[in-house]
């Protein structure tokens, strides 16, 4: 079908980008696939023994979030680039409309964590309560006792609001022994193996050797609002995002004016 100039432009600048995504897509599936099947040979890749706080369990939660993640990329990006390069308009409405949903979903999730700021404050920190209920020193560390330990570590923050919010998880209290305060709330002279800088920290913790003040929620918070790469990254995904529907719907017009479409 021979197409004029713009028309042309448009059918493979969305087939390049559709492409792109579609790799992505595969790689991140892939790994997440490899992961999930075979975790062991990552701990043996990357050197890491299961008792060095990296768990097997912990491996498999994040393959799952792979898994999702490469999936929804990879039937998207397929969509679209079949829909381009077959000159499908059903493809590509499809492919359109299921972009547009997807957005219209983002707008509305944002808007109403704009709207509702104080209420998703609140839900917010009632879900990270809810999390950190199950924290434990336990050898068999769950992902989100990982995930609280790196947290800490590295934002120099202990808790929510602060050290007392780890009362609130029986695990806690189960393994804690004599410690007042977790090694990932301490000063840390080693922030991967959450190493203190001072020894009677867990047991006697202080604002000089430790954060055992400082709730995680605002640090993290501030952090994000600091990260203009974060926000730039969103900006470019969302006019991406909005170019790959312009495309779609455009090319649809555009294959409609020829009687010789293939469908």
């Amino acid at each position: 079908m021979v197409f004029d100039c713009g028309v042309w432009c448009a059918k493979y600048l969305l087939c390049i980008l559709n492409f792109i995504f579609f790799v992505l897509g595969t790689i991140i599936f892939g790994v997440g696939l490899w992961l999930a099947v075979d975790k062991h040979s990552l701990i043996a890749l990357l050197k890491l023994v299961e008792s060095e706080r990296i768990e097997p369990q912990v491996i498999e939660q994040f393959a799952y979030v792979l898994l999702v993640i490469g999936a929804v990329m990879f039937f998207m990006s397929l969509l679209g680039y079949l829909g381009a390069m077959r000159e499908s308009r059903c493809l590509l409405s499809t492919y359109g409309t299921l972009l547009v949903l997807l957005l219209i979903a983002e707008l509305v999730a944002g808007g109403l964590a704009a709207f509702y700021k104080d209420k998703v404050r609140y839900e917010s920190k009632r879900f990270l309560q809810n999390t950190i209920s199950s924290y434990t020193l336990s050898e068999n560390m769950d992902t989100t006792s990982l995930m609280w330990n790196q947290l800490m570590g590295n934002f120099g923050c202990c808790g929510i609001n602060d050290y007392r919010d780890f009362n609130n998880s029986m695990s806690w209290q189960a393994t804690k022994g004599n410690r007042t305060i977790p090694e990932a709330c301490c000063k840390l002279k080693d922030v991967a193996k959450l190493v203190p800088q001072f020894e009677d920290c867990t047991t006697n913790p202080s604002e000089s050797n430790s954060f055992y003040m400082k709730g995680c929620y605002e640090v993290f918070a501030d952090w994000l609002i600091r990260q203009r790469e974060l926000i730039i990254g969103v900006i470019i995904a969302g006019i991406v995002h909005l170019v790959l529907v312009i495309l779609a719907f455009a090319l649809c017009k555009a294959f409609a004016k020829y009687d010789d479409m293939r469908l």
